[in-house]
């Protein structure tokens, strides 16, 4: 889904700006601190309603500032027009609108505008908790499986109920089970989706890797959260005395992870820094193109920040091999502008913006 016309008004140091970026291929470039970065922190909450930068909206929006506004207008990939805009105020409240529709879910909004975000803190994947790997693993299942939300909404509520209990006390075991039912079906049901998922991803994950470095021995995993060898109304039963203790549920779906592993042991143990962002990027990467080989409503938008310090000239060729021909709209920032203009062939749509104490220019 390009964006074929952006507007930013108070994001951080950014001039108020309308651009009209290539549906392909934009590379903004500009000294550290000129404000590239929030460009693409812009994109990012047009798409998401949030920041990748701050948990907290007191720094996005321009000082002096009550809110910040991001508007653009895009194509949909049956090639009709639509508008997407969003206002977030220091109260954290936000609006959304889409086609001139006021919007209350940010998940709508998710829906509209698939982004994924790659930046040095995507890197954390590997070396993160599980709960980042969860987060990449339903980002996709969210964007290919439509009965995912309702029931992982279902899940989220069941398991806060049965913590909720836990940490009563002592309590009559007949308390927890309607919403230990809940969390069961919803549970289960989440799991059968993320397996369906990996089982797809693995392929082209591993093609894209072998595409940017060699790792014959590097396998990818997934753990659900709960022994495999047994249900989770089991589980839940087993531990119900030791969850009582402790005041939350230890097994089920909220605890699966992506294992990564070389020669049985953890990836993040044996790769250099190098290889696990190439890791990193193939996973990022990966879910674009299954996400269009499965047929998605929209394509991927791709966020990449200040990708020449992260790769070496080798591999930001091999990585922009990758994007192009996945077709997709990409933002890539960096510090000089050349380091990247070389990187793409000579037909492909490319746009370049300069950017200079907040003030967006197009050079190209």
């Amino acid at each position: 889904m390009p964006l074929k016309r952006l507007s930013v008004t108070a994001v951080r140091n950014l001039h108020p700006v309308t651009l009209h970026p290539s549906p392909r291929i934009n590379i903004i470039s500009g000294s550290n601190g000129s404000g590239k970065t929030s460009l693409l922190e812009a994109i990012h909450i047009l798409g998401l309603a949030r920041s990748f930068r701050s948990t907290r909206l007191q720094p996005v929006i321009q000082h002096g500032e009550d809110a910040c506004t991001v508007f653009a207008e895009a194509v949909l990939k049956n090639g009709t027009a639509c508008s997407i805009g969003i206002t977030r105020s220091k109260q954290a409240d936000y609006q959304i609108r889409i086609d001139g529709q006021t919007i209350r879910s940010a998940a709508q909004l998710a829906e509209t505008l698939p982004l994924q975000l790659i930046n040095p803190d995507s890197f954390r994947l590997l070396e993160g908790a599980p709960k980042q790997r969860r987060q990449y693993l339903d980002w996709g299942v969210f964007h290919v499986e439509h009965q995912f939300l309702p029931v992982w909404q279902r899940l989220q509520k069941s398991l806060k109920q049965r913590n909720s209990l836990l940490r009563r006390g002592r309590i009559q075991r007949s308390m927890l089970v309607p919403w230990e039912s809940e969390l069961i079906a919803a549970g289960e049901r989440i799991d059968e989706f993320r397996q369906a998922y990996l089982l797809k991803l693995k392929p082209v994950f591993e093609n894209i890797l072998g595409r940017l470095v060699l790792l014959d021995d590097l396998t990818l995993s997934y753990y659900r959260g709960w022994d495999k060898e047994r249900s989770l109304n089991q589980v839940l039963d087993d531990q119900f005395e030791r969850d009582a203790q402790l005041g939350y549920t230890q097994s089920g779906p909220q605890r699966a992870d992506l294992r990564l592993r070389i020669k049985g042991m953890n990836a993040v143990d044996i790769l250099s820094r190098g290889q696990q962002k190439l890791v990193v990027c193939a996973m990022k990467i990966a879910q674009g193109y299954l996400l269009q080989e499965m047929g998605a409503a929209q394509s991927c938008v791709f966020l990449v920040d200040d990708l020449p310090s992260e790769l070496d000239e080798k591999h930001r060729k091999a990585l922009s091999s990758l994007l192009e021909d996945l077709q997709c709209q990409v933002f890539i920032s960096c510090v000089e502008a050349q380091q990247m203009q070389d990187c793409w062939q000579n037909d492909t749509p490319l746009s370049m913006f300069h950017v200079e104490h907040g003030r967006i220019v197009q050079t190209v």
